[in-house]
C-alpha cells in the first residue's frame, strides 16, 4: 500500500514528464516554424538547395564543329574507318554493300557513280555531303535519313566523327576549309576601348 509521500512522488514524476514532453513539442514547432508568422500552417519550414539556377544552366558551350575540324587527326580517323570497312570501300567507283566513299566530302548526296541501292530520305541530309552534313548523319543515320537500311548505329563521340570525316576528306586531296567563327562578341569592344584610350592619350600629348 502506497503511503502519501510515495503517491506524491509518483504524481510529481508524471507531471514532470508531461511538462518535458510539452516543452519539447513547443521547441520543435518553434525550430521549424517560418519567420513569416506562426499562423500559416502550410508555410514551408526550410528550402532545399537543388543546385539549379533559375537564370540559366551556366554550362559553357564547347568548340564549334569548324574549330574541331581544323584540328582533326586523319590518322585517328583511319582507325575509325575500320567500323565502315565492311560495307564501304575507298577506291574511286568501287561500290560494295554501300557506295564508295572516295571523294564523298563535297559530293552530291545520293550520287555515287554506279550505286543505285540508296534507301531512306537522304534529302533530309541536304544536297551535298558537307563535313557538317556528314557529322549529323554519322551521329545517328536512322534519325538523319528516316527509313535508311544502313545497319550502323552511328558514332556517338564527336571526336571520332570529326577525325573520320577528315580522313575521308583527304581521299581525293586536301581537307575542305571551313570558316572558323570569329572571337566571341564582347572582346572586340574591350580592344576598341583600349585603342580609343591610346588614341586619346596621344592626342593629349600632342596638345602639350
Amino acid at each position: 500500500m502506497f503511503d502519501t509521500m510515495t503517491l506524491t512522488k509518483v504524481t510529481g514524476g508524471v507531471c514532470g514528464t508531461l511538462l518535458i514532453f510539452l516543452l519539447g513539442k513547443w521547441a520543435a514547432e518553434e525550430l521549424y516554424a517560418t519567420g513569416g508568422g506562426h499562423g500559416d500552417d502550410h508555410a514551408q519550414a526550410y528550402l532545399i538547395d537543388t543546385g539549379t539556377d533559375d537564370h540559366g544552366s551556366g554550362e559553357e558551350e564547347g568548340p564549334s564543329f569548324a574549330e574541331l575540324y581544323v584540328s582533326a587527326n586523319a590518322d585517328k580517323g583511319k582507325k575509325v574507318f575500320g567500323k565502315c570497312r565492311a560495307c564501304h570501300k575507298l577506291e574511286d567507283g568501287a561500290n560494295s554493300t554501300g557506295p564508295y566513299l572516295y571523294g564523298v566530302v563535297g559530293r552530291a548526296v545520293g550520287d555515287a557513280s554506279g550505286f543505285s541501292a540508296y534507301s531512306g530520305a537522304l534529302a533530309q541530309v541536304g544536297d551535298t555531303w558537307t563535313p557538317e552534313a556528314l557529322d549529323a548523319f554519322l551521329a545517328n543515320p536512322k534519325k538523319a535519313a528516316s527509313g535508311t537500311t544502313m545497319a550502323f548505329a552511328g558514332l556517338k563521340k564527336e571526336e571520332d566523327r570529326v577525325n573520320l570525316i577528315a580522313y575521308l576528306d583527304m581521299t581525293d586531296g586536301g581537307m575542305t576549309e571551313l570558316e572558323v567563327p570569329a572571337a566571341a562578341e564582347g572582346e572586340a569592344p574591350a580592344e576598341g576601348a583600349e585603342a580609343a584610350d591610346a588614341a586619346e592619350g596621344e592626342t593629349q600629348d600632342s596638345e602639350h
